[in-house]
């Protein structure tokens, strides 16, 4: 760990998008700060060069680190303090083996993006956005017993896939609209937490997904989460089923979800976050069953600014010689 900085030796902290200008002006305050003051996102190069000129990197979802970038970064990287709870953007196996520490922001975007879930879950049973669109085309003709008929969410099954933090506070949403909470994880929670939940697991994700009326994806990008719900999972799910994405785009096949959407094989999905980032399949965008958010899970004030002032603690403790509090270890992935 380095020895504390005295205010002459201030660490170099390179930023590579914009943050809140609360956060910016407190990093300008306690460390030798770099930011990208014009927010676009920055290439490979851009971002080798900035590791290099830095003790400390904060990088974003949208910064892919792999392990040739890190192999060329030199000797005075120490610390890549990422700005979010996910860091399957960053090779953290070459980071540590490079002497590198990564630290993420864990739990501060939970029930902001579990409040997301719960808006598309309705905005997809209820097809909000088509009585949107029909409202600002002018084009509503007055009431009607038979238009816009959507679903009632009370008494559903829901089906949340992975149990986290974000999982478990969906759960707690889910139960307030009286909806019946299932759920698939890689482990089986404490029977306490079951029970509060009033939650019931599945060994079986076939199993499952065959019996849900709406799916909500809340687990993190591995390489065992890949396509989790690919061709065949989505086919076993009812032709009444609604899937829901807030977590990470990898974890579904979005072209066969897509074939499957336009098929009426699936009755509709409400995705905020997509395979290949902010290239959307475009057979998406036709679909009137299917509403798409600009990865808008974590966008609140509240949010970003306390994602924050966590980089802000863990740099902080970092340069006062200790472990970072939210440190990310290969075996945690």
């Amino acid at each position: 760990m380095p020895p504390s900085a005295s205010p002459s030796s201030r660490l170099r902290v390179a930023v590579t998008r914009r943050l809140p200008e609360t956060v910016e002006t407190r990093m300008k305050e306690l460390f030798d700060v770099a930011l990208n003051e014009t927010d676009a996102k920055m290439s490979r190069d851009e971002i080798v060069a900035a590791m290099r000129g830095a003790d400390i990197l904060v990088p974003t979802v949208t910064d892919q680190i792999d392990a040739n970038m890190l192999a060329q970064a030199g000797d005075r990287l120490k610390l890549i303090a990422n700005y979010g709870a996910g860091v399957d953007h960053i090779d953290v196996q070459s980071a540590r083996q490079r002497g590198v520490l990564v630290s993420n922001t864990p739990g501060v975007v939970t029930e902001d993006t579990a409040d997301m879930t719960m808006a598309l879950i309705l905005a997809v049973t209820r097809r909000i956005p088509e009585g949107l669109a029909e409202m600002q085309a002018g084009r509503w003709g007055g009431w009607s017993p038979t238009a816009h008929l959507g679903g009632r969410v009370g008494g559903r099954r829901l089906g949340i896939l992975g149990m986290g933090r974000i999982g478990q506070a969906v759960a707690r949403r889910a139960n307030v609209f009286g909806m019946q909470v299932h759920y698939h994880n890689r482990k089986r929670l404490r029977p306490e937490i079951e029970t509060d939940l009033s939650a019931t697991y599945w060994e079986s994700l076939d199993q499952m997904l065959a019996r849900m009326d709406i799916i909500s994806v809340n687990a993190p990008h591995t390489p065992s989460t890949f396509h989790l719900l690919n061709a065949r999972r989505l086919k076993l799910m009812k032709p009444s089923a609604v899937v829901v994405n807030t977590s990470r785009g990898e974890v579904i096949d979005e072209n066969a979800l897509t074939r499957m959407l336009r098929a009426g094989e699936i009755a509709g999905a409400g995705l905020d976050v997509f395979e290949h980032g902010h290239e959307i399949n475009p057979r998406l965008r036709e679909l009137p069953n299917v509403v798409l958010l600009p990865h808008m899970g974590s966008a609140t004030i509240e949010g970003r600014a306390e994602m924050g002032e966590k980089v802000i603690i863990n740099i902080k403790t970092f340069a006062d010689g200790h472990r970072p509090p939210d440190l990310v270890l290969p075996s945690m992935l």
